[in-house]
């Protein structure tokens, strides 16, 4: 029996609740309703590290990061014992171990990884950043700009810009026929149109809906910011439980904002997402335009959410759902049911075997075999546990989800949160003190960090907990380094009459 082929569409940052047909009345998103209804879309998919390094991690290795040793966006912590090549504790890298099934394997985009080879027979790779002139020069995006529209390649931050400007509605400096979104789609698309008697493995990495918010004419103004819903807004000794969320508000000059401002941001961020689902669609017509359109499974998911002002938060790398839930469409015309609607929990590191299991040879890793749960031939997970921060220090934090709570402990100050998704799904109520669940969720916590370098995270069989300290504020300078940039000048002067001194204090 031939092996289908396996496209992976990722983007960046986008909401569990950005897509119209699974419940957003205030959004367009027909790409990716069409996708939806080609499938099954998971309604209750988590990210387990809600950041963008150690997302991708999870994704690329099918573990865990008490395995793969990533925690936040850095390097890997490990303990002693661990093998320090992630392919030795974890096995191959995910194209890797497809092309050894037989795949042709490419992969497009942003991939947020130290590693320069990753299995791919074919990668073509564009980051968010550069930090100096030669990584602006091996980006595959920044280099296509200056090859074929040089009229822009005078533009430092190609995505918009970032620092001050970060959550200030923009729009994209590019024509929506060369921004990054675009290019990737028409590599995509070329790539679908390679002919090989082997099936493809593809993975196309988008960079948006990341902030900076600036989507391209006309989705700038597609969306009235006053039709827009305010944010969720609970109790804030609630929503701040997590000293980071008013951290990383300051660090990334977001301290400030009014729900007029969010509402602006949100129609620029739906902009964006629409947008996407434009280029998405591109990238669907071409695969299903193949003579084996009908036998290619199609996954699309995000690497974590945007909490878009909810809870009084902006950015991810927290546990309400706006930032580490996220859409998990997953269609196969050939063998999948179509257009259906699954409760099940399943996570990022499922990716791994939902690719290997198609291509014949389910590898589950520390996930679990998703088509054999839509098969029924394996059982659904009871339960989920994330992680952040390295265990064993104050920034370490756990979630576990199991039936319609999650549990949340924060090793800062030892607080908990405790939700009751079902009766509260905006996450306004917490009955950490109240509720006997607590105790079970709580031992489901406790377990999951019994494990090979998570249980720095325990003291005495218990969760540790550190006195709570607030860190000192700091803000986050984000400009172009491949042009010297590295922030504000000490003098104005310097900027305007260009005398070298631009890098900042």
């Amino acid at each position: 029996m031939a092996k289908p082929n396996v496209l992976y569409i990722m983007t960046d940052q986008f909401r569990f609740d950005a897509i119209a047909s699974l419940g957003n009345d205030h959004i367009y998103t027909p790409s990716l309703d069409r996708l939806a209804r080609r499938g099954v879309s998971f309604t209750n998919a988590y990210t387990s590290c809600p950041v963008c390094v150690a997302a991708r991690y999870n994704i690329r290795t099918g573990c865990e990061p008490p395995t793969n040793g990533v925690f936040r966006n850095g390097g890997e912590d490990l303990v002693e014992g661990q093998p320090e090549e992630m392919e030795e504790r974890c096995g191959p890298f995910l194209a890797r171990r497809m092309s050894q099934l037989g795949y042709r394997s490419f992969g497009i985009g942003k991939f947020h990884s130290r590693h320069a080879d990753m299995g791919y027979d074919d990668l073509q790779r564009a980051e968010e950043l550069f930090g100096n002139p030669e990584s602006r020069a091996v980006d595959a995006f920044a280099a296509f700009i200056a090859r074929e529209h040089p009229q822009f390649d005078f533009v430092e931050q190609l995505h918009g810009e970032r620092t001050e400007m970060y959550y200030m509605p923009q729009t994209s400096p590019l024509p929506a026929d060369i921004t990054y979104e675009a290019w990737a789609a028409s590599r995509a698309v070329e790539q679908l149109q390679v002919e090989d008697d082997r099936p493809y493995f593809g993975f196309v990495s988008l960079i948006g809906p990341h902030p900076p918010l600036a989507p391209p004419i006309p989705y700038n103004r597609m969306y009235d910011p006053d039709c827009m819903p305010d944010p969720v807004c609970g109790d804030i000794a609630v929503d701040h439980m997590d000293e980071q969320i008013p951290w990383m508000n300051h660090a990334i000059w977001a301290d400030d904002i009014s729900l007029a401002r969010a509402r602006s941001l949100k129609a620029r961020y739906y902009g964006e997402v629409t947008y996407i689902d434009h280029c998405v669609g591109r990238i669907l017509d071409a695969a299903e335009a193949r003579p084996d359109g009908d036998d290619t499974l199609i996954a699309f998911f995000s690497d974590h959410g945007e909490m878009l002002g909810d809870h009084g938060a902006w950015q991810k790398e927290c546990y309400f759902d706006g930032s580490c839930r996220i859409p998990f469409l997953v269609s196969w015309p050939a063998r999948l049911p179509r257009d259906q609607r699954c409760a099940d929990l399943v996570c990022l590191t499922d990716l791994f075997a939902i690719a290997t299991g198609a291509a014949g040879e389910a590898e589950v890793r520390e996930g679990t075999d998703v088509l054999g749960v839509i098969a029924g031939d394996e059982s659904p997970r009871e339960s989920y546990a994330g992680y952040y921060g390295s265990p064993g220090t104050r920034d370490f934090k756990i979630m576990v989800r199991s039936g319609e709570w999650k549990y949340i402990y924060l090793a800062n100050g030892g607080r908990e949160q405790l939700f009751n998704l079902e009766e509260d799904p905006r996450e306004l109520r917490n009955r950490a003190a109240d509720a006997p669940q607590k105790a079970r969720l709580r031992e489901l916590a406790v377990a999951a960090v019994d494990r090979t370098n998570a249980d720095r995270a325990l003291e005495a069989g218990e969760l540790k907990q550190f006195a709570f300290e607030a860190r000192p504020l700091k803000r986050i300078y984000q400009m172009d380094g491949s042009r010297g940039v590295k922030g504000f000048p000490q003098r104005p002067e310097d900027v305007v009459f260009d005398t070298g001194n631009t890098g900042g204090a």
